[in-house]
């Protein structure tokens, strides 16, 4: 009798790990999470993302069709002195994050608000179509 191993066959094993790779190299699990919240409530689309040390005037939220797209820039520090670092995980430059609404929205109507740390853009759902994009001025709390 032939001793046989039996290995488990996983067709999209190496597809899964080439992925994982690949949103790990782009998007690390430390530094900028560029994750959103995404809820509604009182009749308002709410977003809500967690950007800490960034400035507000750093930030820009648009709004166009069905999209909502947050950019901004965390700048490098400025050293006086040099550093040795043992790792260096925070990440620096530019981002940007779009998402898909759930609903249209009043793009001229939308506010954003950034508190510490914290952007919470909060956008009136309408009723009917609205083609354009607009840009809303984030208010610093």
């Amino acid at each position: 009798m032939h001793n046989m191993n039996i290995v488990q066959w996983k067709p999209f094993g190496e597809l899964d790990q080439i992925f994982d790779d690949r949103f790990s190299a782009g998007f690390p699990k430390v530094g900028l999470d560029l994750a959103i919240d995404l809820y509604e409530e009182k009749g308002n689309v709410i977003a809500k993302m967690s950007l800490p040390g960034i400035q507000a005037n750093e930030l820009e939220v648009s709004v166009e069709n069905d999209t909502l797209t947050i950019t901004g820039r965390r700048e490098e520090e400025k050293e006086t002195e040099k550093k040795d670092y043992y790792s260096k995980e925070i990440r620096r430059g530019s981002f940007s994050r779009s998402i898909s609404l759930p609903s249209l929205v009043d793009a001229e109507k939308t506010t954003a608000e950034y508190k510490d740390g914290v952007l919470m853009v909060s956008m009136p759902v309408v009723t009917g179509k609205q083609r354009k994009l607009v840009k809303v001025t984030v208010q610093k709390s």
